[in-house]
Order: structure tokens, then C-alpha cells, then sequence
């Protein structure tokens, strides 16, 4: 395929086979192709909507992604109560304590995550320093517990820590 006429009649069945690939009807928009962050990574885990404690490692959230919309829609705040939680409804308030130091806070789940295995939970940098998980090492085991779970129904259930009243 020497002559510029043959490069330029393939150049030509290409456009045409590329065209053909989107080809939409009538005035149809052609639809992007969504794919979320980290699918390829993510287990497919279903919704905890008990309410329990769960048992894990949890880690930091990286500074680089200060800013980043987060999966409830908000940017991430390093300095926020937010986390994030792979099977946790967005919207989930709860109780995160450092099982080696006792220390705890209550954060927000706003976000999907971790996306490595063994972890149950993402937190933000100010939290996690609240709760003297060492920023070196940037993982610590911690008890996760439900103050409050929202329902697919519109409904919130009180989790296993809604009763203490310091979670309020």
C-alpha cells in the first residue's frame, strides 16, 4: 500500500467504520459510556443496612484528592468528618474508634471506598489524626459503628451506637 490514493481510500473505510460504531437515530445525542472510578478494582458488595459494628482497617484518605467531588457530590475535605465506605449508604453517620488507642470520632460516610482489599473504611486526614492513626503507616484497626443508616425507603435506621449520648 504504496500510493497516497490506497492510504487515503483506507483512511476513508476507517472514518466510515468508526461512524458506523456511534451511529445514533433521528436526533439522538449518542450516549456517553460512564464508567465509575475504580470499577474495575471494587468488589461488588452489597449494602450493610444492619445497623452493626463491623471490624476492619481503616486508612487515610490521600491529600491529593482534596477538592475531588466525592460520591454524595461534595468535594473532599481534609479537614472534614467525612469517610469513605464501601457498603455504608451515603449518608450514613458513624461512629469510627481506633481499637488501639480507644480514640474516636463520628464522621459521614460521603463517598465509596476503600478500594483495597481488607479495608473498611477511608477516613479524612483530620480525622484520622483525631483518632492517632499514624499518618506514617496510615492504617489503623478500627470499629465502625452505625449512629444512623438511611433506608432505600426514605427511612433512617438507628444503628448500634445510635444510644450513646455522646454520638450526638
Amino acid at each position: 500500500m504504496n500510493s497516497p490514493a490506497q492510504q487515503l481510500a483506507l483512511l476513508a473505510a476507517c472514518m466510515m467504520l468508526a461512524a458506523a460504531a456511534t451511529a445514533t437515530f433521528g436526533d439522538e445525542a449518542p450516549s456517553p459510556q460512564l464508567v465509575t472510578p475504580h470499577e474495575d478494582k471494587a468488589e461488588k458488595l452489597a449494602p450493610d443496612l444492619t445497623g452493626h459494628k463491623r471490624v476492619g482497617k481503616a486508612s487515610i484518605y490521600a491529600k491529593r484528592l482534596a477538592g475531588h467531588k466525592m460520591a454524595d457530590g461534595a468535594p473532599m475535605r481534609p479537614e472534614g468528618d467525612n469517610a469513605a465506605s464501601m457498603t455504608l449508604p451515603i449518608g450514613t453517620t458513624a461512629k469510627v474508634t481506633n481499637v488501639a488507642t480507644g480514640a474516636s470520632a463520628v464522621v459521614k460516610i460521603e463517598d465509596r471506598g476503600p478500594y483495597v482489599k481488607g479495608r473498611i473504611v477511608d477516613l479524612s486526614p483530620a480525622t484520622a489524626q483525631k483518632i492517632g492513626v499514624d499518618s506514617k503507616n496510615g492504617v489503623a484497626k478500627v470499629s465502625v459503628e452505625p449512629i444512623a443508616v438511611p433506608l432505600p425507603n426514605g427511612d433512617v435506621k438507628p444503628g448500634v451506637a445510635a444510644h450513646e449520648p455522646a454520638n450526638h
